[in-house]
């Protein structure tokens, strides 16, 4: 439960944990790479491994970790899995840091070849 402090409202130990075990799973560099890769459109698993430069089963068991988390859903399409993020505020605060951080660089195309280089 939320508590004013000095006028300001203060978040609950269990928004904070959650919040931190969110921000978790984004620190990773391949799965920021995904979710910024689903933030512009929905894919299956196997053309986001292209995208992002990684082995399908790999990609795979971090879209599972993202979907265990809530970050990511998925549809059936035929017999693929389609992903993409069903919130759009998640979708904003990754476009956000993302974005924010390729202007600071110069490079807004450039900062995914950045993630798909630490990914590797």
């Amino acid at each position: 439960m939320a508590q004013i402090v000095d006028g300001l409202e203060d978040l609950s130990a269990e928004v904070l944990a959650e919040a931190a075990a969110a921000f978790g799973l984004l620190a990773s560099a391949p799965r920021l790479h995904i979710m910024w890769v689903l933030s512009q459109s929905e894919s299956d698993v196997s053309r986001l491994a292209d995208r992002v430069g990684g082995a399908l089963p790999a990609v795979s068991q971090h879209l599972s970790k993202l979907k265990l988390a809530g970050l990511v859903r998925s549809r059936r399409a035929g017999r693929r899995q389609i992903y993409h993020i069903d919130d759009p505020d998640v979708v904003l605060v990754v476009q956000l840091m993302v974005g924010q951080l390729a202007r600071r660089a110069g490079e807004s195309s450039g900062l995914v070849g950045q993630l798909r280089r630490t990914s590797a």
